[in-house]
């Protein structure tokens, strides 16, 4: 349940030696929130953290927390709790005593400081270091020892640069789902960095997507998986990837479609507007099945190759033009291994972006919508 102002960003810009490394940008984060901050190497995220932390100030905008602007506030009044990539930790000091430093200055009894440290200990699972120095723990233990940090003193505002990249694979999948809990259990704004496009949709209640200085996006987990803003954040999100097929949507007087193989792909109503316009035509991998031949809007292709990939199988087609097209299926479901093949395609899954541009094309039922709610 979100309770209030936690971090606002409103127009923030920092640059370095003449180069715009964040460019205007705009965010809020309200308490008991989860944002999960995307985007690829050199996007600026780590940067936007150091900024809210205080340790580096911004040359336009506004950083505010809990509400208050904290223009000239020094990084230890701001009551922030982080996790950065480089550890950070106390070199003389124990896990135990870097996990409890943030305790310790608020004069917490020795008791509740070891029930503090052990409880976050234990469910990151290094409760049986604590009594190690750092230079005898693992990266990945050095790591989890600052999240521990940063969640022991239960700030309102919580940064955490990818709090999970040294972790093995195991534990990583076990953090996904542990973390969330807790996060929530703590009623924090947090911002989470990562550029594991799984990580930020299982713990961003909204995921913010961040691109050479800019926010490109912000929107639930599926906003962003099936409706993405650009063709970038389409790429950046699933895996096998998705399907982009240059296209000029035409229509038949009733509804808009794509020409496929010959065959008429259907798209969404709304989009008569793309009619005659240069696009590309985005499909998810499992938004495709393979249908008999005679189904409505079939399209024909010929399998090439087939990879069983544990959970799913990924099949790889051609169209008549010599398009490549993925399919996607759960594994032990029945497909074809090679040969001619038909794949149907669902409408309400088909994206269409603007070929010049990137962008996408909203429907038009979908975009009144917006400036409906835009207007309220």
């Amino acid at each position: 349940m979100m309770t209030g102002p936690g971090i606002e960003l409103v127009d923030v810009t920092k640059r370095f030696k003449g180069q715009t490394v964040l460019d205007g940008v705009s965010l809020a984060v309200p308490q008991g929130e989860t944002v999960a901050l995307f985007g690829p190497s050199g996007a600026g995220k780590t940067v936007l953290l150091r900024l809210i932390a205080g340790v580096i100030e911004p040359d336009a905008g506004q950083v505010r927390l809990g509400g208050r602007d904290m223009a000239a506030v020094p990084p230890e009044d701001r009551g922030v709790g982080m996790a950065f990539q480089n550890f950070a930790l106390f070199p003389h000091r124990s896990a135990f005593e870097n996990i409890a430093s943030p305790l310790e200055a608020r004069r917490h009894s020795a008791g509740a400081m070891r029930a503090g440290v052990e409880t976050v200990a234990r469910m990151l699972k290094i409760d049986h270091v604590l009594g190690h120095a750092p230079r005898a723990l693992s990266n990945g233990q050095k790591q989890r020892t600052a999240l521990a940090r940063a969640l022991a003193g239960r700030p309102k505002i919580l940064l955490l640069d990818d709090p999970l990249c040294n972790v093995d694979a195991k534990l990583r999948f076990e953090m996904r789902l542990e973390l969330p809990r807790l996060l929530a259990e703590e009623q924090a704004a947090t911002l989470y960095v990562t550029q594991d496009y799984r990580e930020a949709m299982a713990l961003g209640d909204r995921i913010a997507i961040l691109d050479r200085g800019r926010l490109v996006q912000i929107g639930t987990p599926a906003d962003i998986y099936f409706a993405p803003a650009t063709i970038q954040v389409a790429r950046l999100f699933g895996d096998p990837t998705i399907n982009l097929l240059d296209v000029i949507p035409e229509t038949d007087g009733r509804r808009p479609f794509a020409r496929l193989s010959d065959t008429r792909a259907p798209l969404d109503t709304g989009l008569v507007h793309a009619v005659g316009r240069p696009c590309v035509l985005g499909l998810r991998p499992e938004a495709l099945r393979f249908v008999a031949a005679g189904t409505a809007g079939a399209v024909p292709v010929t399998v090439e190759a087939e990879t069983p990939l544990n959970e799913k199988t990924v099949t790889l087609a051609v169209t008549k033009r010599g398009r490549e097209i993925l399919v996607s299926r759960p594994s032990g479901t029945p497909g074809p291994v090679d040969g001619p093949a038909h794949v149907g395609i669902d409408a309400s899954h088909a994206v269409l972006f603007d070929r010049s541009s990137g962008d996408r094309i909203v429907p038009k039922a979908d975009a009144d919508a917006h400036k409906r709610g835009a207007a309220a």
